[in-house]
This record gives structure tokens, C-alpha cells and sequence, in this order.
């Protein structure tokens, strides 16, 4: 997640709006992003406007119906409002009910007792990876948000500093470890062995989220010192609760849903049968959706009841843990109308007809076509599944650990220089209180980092192994 997948592998095929030529396309692509970064940076306009006047904009630039620029539009908002709006609202509400409950001070007290000082982005980066380990990327942060929003403040920590090492860690998992969808892809299409990819996966990733997470956010608390937004920390529960939530439980609650989507995982490998009814339960408790629904349940009793909550406070917390993620659904829904319009405008095979007459290593080749498809389109998952078919022929003459190290290189390209044209971008962007120049700066520039530091490690090991 795009970094948001999940909405563009459940979306229904729309027709392509437009034959432009490869220039005048490529010139419609830079207008649309031109016209959302001015319509923001210089007009103050709000980004869910903007993302929608950029779309438009596009589309008349490449020469496509307006109609059928709406119907992209629409569509890709639609299946992205689909894919995570959902989540998000769930998240929203565990969130909720972690902070009003106490839990979430069990949890930030306990750190901050444990490990303070310069620990502190080591802990968030572990914690990440954990947690992101079976999660879209989305939905890891909004499970995550509320812990690094409040050890942020409390420990009195820049932003940057704890926030930049947790959406590394989510970022890394996303794009080169299997489960995530964009690997199993690559690993489908060009024949590479789960396990082996799976190994030097983690190789490739322990080194990147160092570099990424703690290095890193030491120069970005530098460049951008903002503080935690009030309006998205959930404030600190009442003094006068008599009783919250036990550390253990409370991490349990959280954890549940990464549990259910891990086992959902496991048994996808182990069983490898659609039909099988073990496989079939798992696939629904599994899912996103079910496992965040059933930590939202389980949360209103281990955590809701756990704090002395009446059946009026939990319905209450739950109505007010709504309101501040409306805005966001919006701009995240946007961003994904405009990725289904350069998409369907036919920008991810304009990158594929003009990589065809490239001569460059296979490794190299496969992640500079997931970086220009990732730059064009936004969408890591899209990246990668365009990058894995053009180059899966190459595959037929490597070894099986250069297959693995094929799709590594695949799915390190696709996490290049995530900027408006991701959705992903724009749900850090609102969570963490930052203008579009800050986010570039940060985000941005750690997506970068990510990509280049483990393409690089990609081909070292391809001359060692």
C-alpha cells in the first residue's frame, strides 16, 4: 500500500481513457502533477479539490473524453474508499477505545519506563516490522498512529524522529517481504522460491530499515521540527478512571488483528488449496476487514469494559472516533482517482514500451521499470506486477537465488519517491500534521532511501551469490 494495493487489485477493469502519443502523455502526466502541487502549495487549496482538479486536468492534457476521466476518477476513488476507507475507520475506532480506556497510556507509559533516549526509535522500528509483517501498509498505520503520536508528545520526542522509523519498518515489509501482496506477485511471475526469497528478503531488509528508520530520521527531525498534531492525539484518559487496561492485555488486543492476517498467511503457504475448508476459514478471519472488526469487539471488552465503560460510554467513543478521519478518507480517496486516471490513461505501458529497448543488467532493468512505473502511477503493487511480467522471461536463464534477488529488485524499485500521485502519501501527509513540502522532505525522501539502499544490496549479494 501504494503504497495503497489493496483498492487496485479489487478494482474492475475501466476502459483505458485515452490513445495519446508517448510524448503528449508524458507532458499530460507532469501538467497534472504540476497543477495539484500549485493548486496546494500556492493557493492554499484543500488537497481533496486539488487532487480532483489534477485528475480532470490530466485527463483534458491527454487528450481523453471528460467523460471517461470522471469514470476513472470516480472509479479508482471508489475502489480506494472501498479498499482501506473501511480500515481507516476501524483503525479509528480501536484507536479510540485504546485511549479513552487507558490503554494506550499503559502502552506508552510502558515504553517510555523501558526504553528512553536514543532506544526510543530502535523500539518504534522493531515494533513496526512486527507489525507490519502481515498488514497492507495502511492499515499498519493506523494501528501504529495513536503509539507514535503519544510517545511523540508524552516523551516529549521530535516527530520525525519516532515517527520516520515506524513507517520504515511498515514500508520495508510492504515491498519486499512476502505475505504482502506485491512480492507473492513477483514471486508468481517469475517462478522464484518462496523461501529463499523470504531469507534473503530479511537480509536485504534488516541493513534498508536501519538506514531508512533510525539513521535517517535523525536529518529529517532536522529538516522538519513539528510537533505531534493535537487533533489527532487521542487525549490522555481521565485521572479519575479508577482502573485501565493491563500492558499485556493491551498489546493483545492490538496485536490480534496482525495475528489473525499471519496465520491467514501461513496457512495460504502451508495449505495452498482455495478449496480447502481450513484455508477457507482463514481467508475470511484472515482478512483485513474481519480481523480489524473483531479487534474493535474484543477492544470493547478487554479494553472498553476493562476501564469500567457503561454501554453509553463505549457507544460514545465510538461515534467520536469518527469525526477526525473524514477529511482524511477524503484526500486518501482522491489520491486513488487520480492514480486510476494516470493509469487508465495508459502511463504504466507507455513506461513498458519504452523500457523494452533498454540494455542493462536484468537486476538493474527490473528495478528501474518499477521505479518509472512507481513515479508515473504511485502504486507500488502496480510497479511491481508491470515490472515482474516484463522482465520474468530473464528468469529462465538465472539461478534460483538470482530469481529471488529478481524479485527484490522488483519490489525495491517499486517503493521509489512516493509523492502526490500516491495515496500513501497523502495518509502520512494528514496523520502527521505536515504540508506537502515537509512530507516530500520526509516521506518522501525515506521512500527513496528505502529503494536505492536496497536495490543496491540487491546487487551486491547478486556478485557474492
Amino acid at each position: 500500500m501504494t503504497r495503497l494495493s489493496v483498492e487496485l487489485l479489487a478494482a474492475d477493469p475501466v476502459e483505458p481513457i485515452t490513445s495519446a502519443g508517448h510524448a503528449q502523455l508524458g507532458i499530460a502526466v507532469l501538467a497534472g502533477i504540476a497543477v495539484i502541487v500549485l493548486l496546494i502549495t500556492k493557493f492554499k487549496l484543500h488537497a481533496f479539490l486539488a487532487l480532483t482538479i489534477g485528475s480532470l486536468a490530466l485527463g483534458a492534457f491527454a487528450g481523453a473524453p471528460l467523460d471517461k476521466a470522471i469514470t476513472s476518477f470516480t472509479a479508482g476513488l471508489g475502489s480506494t474508499v472501498a479498499g482501506v476507507g473501511v480500515l481507516i475507520a476501524l483503525g479509528a475506532i480501536l484507536g479510540k477505545l485504546l485511549a479513552d480506556s487507558g490503554g494506550a497510556d499503559q502502552i506508552v507509559d510502558t515504553i517510555l519506563a523501558k526504553a528512553g533516549g536514543r532506544a526510543m526509535p530502535w523500539a518504534m522500528v522493531l515494533i513496526a516490522s512486527v507489525i507490519g509483517l502481515p498488514l497492507f501498509f495502511e492499515v499498519g498505520i493506523v494501528l501504529l498512529i495513536p503509539v507514535v503520536l503519544m510517545v511523540a508528545k508524552r516523551g516529549n520526542y521530535s516527530l520525525m524522529r519516532i515517527g520516520i522509523p515506524a513507517l520504515a519498518g511498515l514500508s520495508v515489509m510492504h515491498g519486499l517481504i512476502p505475505p504482502h501482496p506485491g512480492p507473492l506477485v513477483a514471486i508468481d511471475a517469475v517462478g522464484a522460491n518462496l523461501g529463499l526469497t523470504l531469507a534473503l528478503g530479511i537480509l536485504v531488509a534488516i541493513p534498508t530499515v536501519i538506514i531508512a528508520g533510525p539513521v535517517f530520521s535523525k536529518y529529517a527531525a532536522r529538516w522538519v521540527d513539528v510537533p505531534a498534531p493535537d487533533k489527532m492525539i487521542p487525549v490522555r484518559a481521565s485521572e479519575d478512571l479508577e482502573k485501565r487496561p493491563g500492558f499485556g492485555v493491551t498489546v493483545a488486543t492490538i496485536m490480534l488483528p496482525v495475528v489473525l492476517m499471519l496465520a491467514k498467511a501461513l496457512v495460504d503457504i502451508v495449505v495452498d488449496d482455495p478449496t480447502h475448508m481450513v484455508q477457507r476459514v482463514f481467508d475470511v478471519i484472515g482478512s483485513p476487514l474481519i480481523a480489524l472488526l473483531a479487534a474493535v469487539i474484543v477492544g470493547m471488552f478487554t479494553l472498553g469494559r476493562a476501564a469500567g465503560f457503561t454501554r453509553d460510554r463505549l457507544s460514545t467513543t465510538v461515534e467520536k472516533s469518527l469525526a477526525p478521519i473524514a477529511g482524511i478518507l477524503l484526500i486518501v480517496g482522491a489520491g486513488g482517482g487520480f492514480k486510476q486516471t494516470l493509469i487508465d490513461s495508459g502511463v504504466g505501458q507507455m513506461i513498458l514500451d519504452i523500457s523494452k529497448d533498454w540494455s542493462i543488467p536484468a537486476l538493474l532493468l527490473a528495478w528501474l521499470i518499477a521505479v518509472a512505473i512507481r513515479l508515473a502511477t504511485g502504486s507500488a503493487t502496480v510497479a511491481t506486477i508491470s515490472a515482474a511480467g516484463l522482465v520474468a522471461p530473464l528468469a529462465a536463464d538465472m539461478s534460483t537465488a538470482h530469481v529471488s534477488l529478481l524479485v527484490l529488485a522488483i519490489g525495491a524499485g517499486s517503493l521509489f519517491f512516493s509523492h502526490v500521485n500516491d495515496a500513501g502519501f497523502w495518509l502520512v501527509k494528514e496523520y502527521f500534521g505536515l504540508n506537502v513540502g515537509q512530507t516530500i522532505k520526509t516521506w518522501s525522501v525515506m521512500e527513496t532511501i528505502i529503494s536505492v539502499v536496497a536495490g543496491g544490496l540487491v546487487l551486491l549479494l547478486s556478485l557474492v551469490i
